[in-house]
């Protein structure tokens, strides 16, 4: 894990993840084209995305862990288009996919500037308890605490870079309304604050940044994986599915 005094250092790494790179085109799939896997039941008659749990990558992963695809999103707090496949893109994959047991849904952030690392920090704070709760509520509030940080004195901003590291995050943390925002949401002010002076957290994402980078190759986010391998092409629902499909009856 990278030292956080390399979260200085890391501005090349932040800097390089654009929102919706280019990434190709992948090949033509049968859009419309029915899914012949058969559904997997939930222990104890349950649903599979209540399921959730922490993956090696340090993503969080939703739904059966031994699904016949297994899709990753490299996804940034403060990407418009992440924000968009969350709003159109999650609740189909949810109850037509996830739901069913045939494909699990494992989310890894990937942060692209201090905003992002902010509230990425929050939305891991509460861990698999609250992780997706808190990362659609904030994709789905994205535009309104956006708003608040391009509206702090940019004298103040500029301050920050002076300060260490965890200070600038609580900061950006406190004008965006993050705290109040996920105390609502079931996670207490004392444990935002914890999370948001924790070194380890905040190097996590940046090493996170580094091995997707290194394994993948990744753009920009959003970027997926179908079965580990990137989905090229695919940067919304519309083009994401016919790829999940395919992966489901082939």
């Amino acid at each position: 894990m990278k030292p956080l005094s390399l979260l200085v250092t890391a501005a090349a790494i932040l800097a390089s993840a654009a929102c919706n790179a280019d990434q190709g085109n992948s090949a033509a799939a049968a859009a419309d084209s029915p899914v012949t896997a058969t559904p997997v039941a939930a222990p104890d008659n349950g649903d599979w995305s209540t399921i959730v749990s922490q993956t090696p990558a340090d993503g969080f992963l939703m739904g059966n862990p031994g699904a016949k695809v297994k899709l990753v999103e490299f996804g940034s707090m403060t990407c418009p288009h992440c924000a968009d496949f969350d709003e159109t893109g999650v609740k189909p994959l949810i109850d037509n996919y996830v739901k069913k047991g045939l494909v699990s849904f494992e989310f890894r952030n990937f942060v692209r500037d201090p905003y992002d690392l902010a509230a990425s920090l929050i939305a891991r704070c509460g861990g698999t308890a609250s992780f997706f709760g808190l990362t659609r509520a904030l994709y789905a509030d994205q535009a309104g605490w956006t708003a608040k940080l391009q509206a702090a004195d940019p004298a103040a901003m500029q301050a920050l870079q002076s300060q260490p590291p965890q200070q600038q995050f609580k900061a950006i943390a406190e004008l965006a309304g993050f705290p109040a925002f996920a105390a609502m949401r079931g996670v207490p002010r004392t444990k935002t604050d914890a999370c948001l002076a924790d070194p380890a957290g905040a190097s996590q994402l940046v090493e996170m940044n580094s091995d997707a980078i290194a394994n993948y190759n990744v753009p920009g986010t959003p970027t997926f994986l179908i079965n580990n391998e990137v989905a090229k092409g695919a940067t919304d629902w519309k083009t994401l599915e016919p790829a999940i499909k395919t992966a489901l009856n082939g």
